[in-house]
């Protein structure tokens, strides 16, 4: 063999050999690379959109009025006995034993008094007892003429109070009146409320909110809605767990829920919270909520 011919055969047996390390090795990462890199779907949080009541609101102040109240004059001089008083007595039971006659309770509610002054009476022989029926509360409220149209007797209404903050009393609209104020501008309403656990006292400020526009729509977690500029969006799971982000039509939003008006049906299944480790038409390993 010549020698220039047994050079070019080393010299081509080398490349070969090179060529041959450098694709396997190629090969090779790209399958473990491939392998390895697969990064199985993100483990999301959904729910199915389901309807939910909404309403309107008018946000007012009241204050407690006992459904009875009874005043009695005793004069200190006429008791038989030092003055006890319950907190609480039943119609028909006697409130205060007197020398004159026994006061008897007309109804059942609670027992309170206060002492007057001589200032008051010009004396300071006389002692008020007050009797109130608190099983109903009253207050009478002022709904601005705007919503005039919308209250109607019947609507329900949620009352709070300061000394109970995370509880709410439920009750409704008795009476409306028939004009609208024209010094205020406002049309006189009252609303009643059960007090079964005679948690509201009379003349305590009351936080009146009156429900109307009350209706059924479809609703989605306030954590499942994505605001881009003037647009809403959700991602909706379809069959295959892809996530398909879909624009819709919001309108309230309360109570950790946003009212949906279009866009999405009754049942469909769609993300409810880990809204940032989802891409549109990624697939997610739906969690139900």
């Amino acid at each position: 063999m010549k020698r220039s011919t047994k050079i070019v055969s080393i010299i081509f047996i080398f490349f070969f050999i090179i060529t041959t390390v450098v694709t396997g090795r190629t090969l090779i990462g790209n399958h473990f690379k491939k392998k390895f890199s697969k990064i199985p779907p993100p483990g999301i949080i959904v729910t199915k959109v389901i309807y939910k009541e909404f309403f309107d609101k008018i946000d007012t102040f009241g204050t407690a009025i006992s459904k009875r109240s009874k005043t009695f004059k005793i004069k200190k001089d006429d008791l038989l006995e030092d003055l006890r008083l319950k907190n609480y007595v039943k119609k028909g039971e006697v409130l205060i034993k007197l020398k004159s006659g026994d006061i008897i309770a007309p109804y059942s509610g609670v027992l309170g008094y206060t002492g007057l002054t001589e200032d008051i009476l010009i004396s300071d022989n006389i002692i008020i007892i007050t009797l109130d029926d608190n099983s109903t509360i009253f207050s009478d409220i002022k709904i601005p003429e705007n919503y005039s149209s919308f209250i109607k007797k019947g609507l329900p209404v949620e009352v709070k109070l300061s000394s109970f903050k995370n509880k709410i009393f439920n009750g409704e609209v008795d009476f409306v009146s028939s004009r609208i104020n024209a010094d205020t501008r406002s049309l006189l309403a009252r609303i009643k409320v059960k007090n079964t656990n005679f948690d509201l006292i009379s003349g305590s400020l009351l936080e009146v909110s009156v429900k109307f526009n009350l209706r059924n729509s479809l609703s989605v977690p306030d954590t499942s809605v994505m605001i881009e500029g003037d647009n809403s969006y959700v991602y909706r799971i379809d069959s295959e767990n892809i996530a398909n982000k879909i624009e819709v039509e919001t309108k309230l939003r309360g109570n950790k829920k946003i009212e949906i008006i279009s866009g999405l049906s009754e049942g469909d299944l769609i993300v409810a919270e880990g809204l940032k480790k989802v891409r549109p038409r990624a697939k997610i390993k739906p969690i139900n909520n």
